[in-house]
């Protein structure tokens, strides 16, 4: 489809409907892998993510073990069936950058100083993409870490913003991030005050940057009490089950 004949805005609505400073229907289910010590799927709207943490245990072969802090390892992935054109199936050059994106951002916030000489697994599949994967991801590692008891200094909110038509906009869809000017990813934690994950492509002037910034900041809010309402549900049910 050619970019000219895309519309993503009208009469100032976006082209899935929403406002500009709109966030998609959230949906947080933990839990869902009995095997793992921590799992987690996570959805803005269509795209959907499925996370499992297994950890903090001893890493082996011994070599690989750092003696002062925990090794953090991340795999993130894209399912074959998860776009309308499939994708071939295994890892490949963007799924690799991307892993070592959201293992940054995990690392930062955890207290990997710790766990001495263990590893901590993280596993992220993307099962439905509409955009915004990699924040969907970080999310749903997130709260599996949560659920997993890992010592963190705080859920890590993850939201994207954007360009369109000259607009700033949060939570991308595919669209939108695939014919608007410029993009951010954007990783916070509201206890420390840290971003922890920012990247952009395309250009923003200076104002809309900062404009962008604040509102990421503005509507990650409303991410994290969704998290933090999912956890608390979660473990009062766990509680009495």
């Amino acid at each position: 489809m050619k970019k000219e004949n895309i519309k993503l805005l009208e009469n100032g609505k976006r082209s899935d409907g929403r406002n500009l400073d709109e966030i998609r229907n959230i949906n947080i289910e933990l839990g869902i892998i009995p095997i793992a010590n921590g799992s987690a799927k996570f959805s803005f709207g269509n795209t959907v993510a499925i996370a499992a943490v297994y950890g903090a245990r001893s890493l082996q072969p011994k070599f690989l073990q750092e003696d002062e802090k925990a090794v953090v390892r991340v795999r993130y992935n894209m399912a074959p069936f998860s776009t309308d054109t499939r994708k071939n199936p295994g890892i490949d050059r963007r799924s690799i950058e991307l892993s070592k994106v959201l293992r940054d951002a995990i690392e930062n916030s955890i207290f990997l100083e710790e766990y001495p000489r263990a590893v901590i697994d993280c596993y992220a599949e993307v099962i439905s993409s509409d955009g915004s994967t990699r924040i969907t991801s970080l999310n749903a590692i997130s709260l599996a870490l949560a659920l997993a008891g890992i010592s963190m200094k705080d859920l890590i909110v993850g939201l994207t913003a954007g360009k369109i038509e000259d607009k700033i906009v949060v939570d991308l869809n595919q669209l939108e991030d695939n014919y608007g000017s410029a993009d951010i990813s954007f990783g916070y934690l509201f206890a420390t005050d840290e971003i922890v994950l920012l990247q952009m492509d395309g250009e923003l002037k200076k104002e809309e940057f900062l404009y962008a910034l604040s509102l990421l900041k503005e509507k990650a809010k409303v991410v994290y009490e969704k998290q933090k309402e999912a956890l608390r549900n979660y473990l009062e049910k766990e509680k009495y089950d």
